[in-house]
């Protein structure tokens, strides 16, 4: 990452050290590392001797909770910078779908601008067209128009739901390549000399990582069910031009990182009249547990790299004498593959049962009660769950009946809850790991855009049942392992401490915005201030 860094910084001029550290911080820098969840920082923590280990003797808590049902990419980022669950901010999953749109593909990605002619799901304008309320760059921005946003992530919808709605700067990565957002300003030179670095690289193939004592105990082929091939003992080895292989690896969080850095110099982040803010989506370890699981060398190697990309990130910060203070989570957890957890104590993982897959139900239903059409639309075995609008509405409450009924009758349901339900339960209140499940249900229910119904699998049921397209692990459910992430802050003036009890994603916003005197207006947010003032000070003012 550094050596990436470096040279995207080649063409810009450097800037002098700060010649003394003020008060709020003049930077914040917010990462989120996709699918990071408080089980592998856990079982990695006493390994890190890098970025991951100066944040470890920070201010841990490593029970933050993104405490909804939908653990996905799109709602946990939406919860991050926003101080809001995924019922305010409207983002209730990557994809949902709105029956009524008037376009042959129904299902809308979170991301996407509907209103662009010829959109769709797959082939989108990204756009925060769907995201309900502000990010905290918005907040800085409408309290002192002169702080300044840029975010450089590994995906679309991290890009857009962290940066919020009027970021400086916007870059993602597309596939191929990084690409500026069009909605913002002149795009950073860094991003041209990022992109020229990651097509020189991918022009090569990579050669597989050493392994570590440590990953080398995890090397083990595990076969794997729904016609994938086995994982557990990659080293990330890849082919000349081979992007895919390149996302599923570190190398896309070191470049991501460089363009980070490289946008910090250019321009003068942290060296302005008002606080700026740097946001941050790694997408790699998301990658890597969804084409390889969580247990694996594969995952060993991606959290030692992460370590040591972010020591070299956190160093071309420190040496540019800028006070700053970071604030480090994720969007959701994972879990492993379950041939793999069958093998470590857990005999009752399992793959879904493909019955459960809505073009599945939906023709069941249709054949038992005698109906036309799809009669059922989803994006998966579980989540929300749509009743086709073209069915006449008697035999739409038929429909909805059956499906509740056959969802629930199976095994690998652990509940179902209606539309109905949702909107007469109450908003979830305490600490998140009490939580029941109509609680985390409601938290990321929205009337206008969630189904007729939502389904939650039992826990240890992984919802793929054909791995034959590449992903053998996901996340998603209302399970703690996928709802339990670390939240970390830094700053050089803080002294450390670490809250074992449990706290929220949501609680990121009003934390930050405490710091720099951003006052947030009372009763748009569901999440409350962290004092991070070890001691009778505090930092909630």
């Amino acid at each position: 990452m550094l050596k990436w860094a470096a040279l995207a910084a080649a063409a810009i001029i450097a800037v002098p050290a700060a010649a003394q550290q003020a008060n709020p911080p003049k930077l914040i820098v917010a990462l989120s590392v996709d699918q990071f969840s408080a089980n592998l920082f856990a079982e990695y923590r006493q390994h890190f001797t890098g970025g991951l280990r100066r944040l470890s003797d920070g201010i841990v808590f490593p029970s933050g909770y993104q405490g909804h049902a939908a653990t996905e990419t799109c709602p946990g980022h939406s919860t991050i910078l926003t101080g809001s669950r995924p019922a305010r901010t409207g983002i209730i999953a990557n994809n949902w779908f709105n029956l009524g749109v008037e376009r042959e593909d129904k299902n809308v990605y979170c991301s996407e601008d509907p209103r662009i002619p010829g959109s769709s799901s797959e082939k989108y304008t990204v756009s925060t067209y769907h995201l309900k309320v502000p990010a905290l760059g918005d907040h800085m921005k409408r309290v002192d128009p002169r702080s300044r946003v840029a975010v450089a992530a590994g995906k679309d919808r991290a890009a857009i739901m962290m940066g919020g709605y009027k970021p400086d700067h916007r870059w993602w990565w597309t596939g191929k390549e990084f690409f500026a957002d069009p909605a913002t300003g002149q795009p950073a030179r860094t991003g041209g000399l990022v992109n020229a670095n990651v097509a020189a690289a991918l022009a090569e193939p990579r050669q597989p990582l050493p392994l570590p004592p440590l990953c080398e105990a995890k090397s083990r082929a595990i076969p794997v069910g729904g016609g994938g091939k086995p994982v557990g003992t990659g080293r990330f080895a890849r082919d000349a031009g081979d992007s895919k292989a390149f996302r599923a690896s570190p190398e896309i969080d070191g470049a991501t990182l460089a363009l980070a850095a490289g946008m910090q110099q250019e321009f003068d982040l942290g060296r302005g009249p008002a606080t700026d803010l740097l946001i941050v989506g790694l997408s790699a370890t998301d990658y890597v547990g969804h084409t390889y699981g969580t247990e694996g060398s594969e995952m060993c190697l991606q959290m030692l790299e992460l370590d040591r990309s972010l020591g070299d990130f956190f160093a071309r910060l420190d040496a540019t004498g800028v006070d700053y203070v970071v604030m480090l989570t994720a969007d959701h957890g994972g879990v492993d593959v379950p041939e793999r957890n069958r093998e470590h104590a857990i005999p009752d993982a399992a793959r879904v049962d493909p019955a459960l897959s809505p073009s599945n139900m939906g023709k069941a239903l249709g054949a038992r009660l005698k109906l036309k059409g799809p009669v059922l639309y989803g994006d998966g075995a579980f989540g929300d769950m749509y009743i086709d609008r073209k069915l006449a509405p008697a035999q739409r409450q038929r429909a909805l009946d059956e499906a509740v009924r056959s969802y629930r009758a199976h095994p690998q349901v652990a509940e179902v809850f209606t539309s109905a339900q949702l909107r007469a339960a109450r908003n979830p209140v305490g600490p998140p790991d009490t939580w029941s499940l109509v609680d985390r249900a409601k938290a990321s229910f929205d009337p206008e855009r969630s189904g007729d119904f939502v389904v939650l699998l039992k826990p240890r049921v992984t919802p793929i049942f054909d791995t034959s397209r590449g992903y053998v692990a996901t996340h998603g459910s209302p399970w703690d392992y996928d709802r339990r992430v670390p939240i970390l802050f830094w700053r050089k003036t803080l002294r450390p401490f670490e809250q074992p009890l449990s706290v929220e994603t949501a609680d990121i916003l009003p934390t930050l915005a405490a710091l720099i005197g951003v006052t947030i207006p009372a009763g748009t947010i569901d999440g409350r201030c962290l004092d991070l003032m070890e001691g009778p000070e505090t930092s909630c003012r």
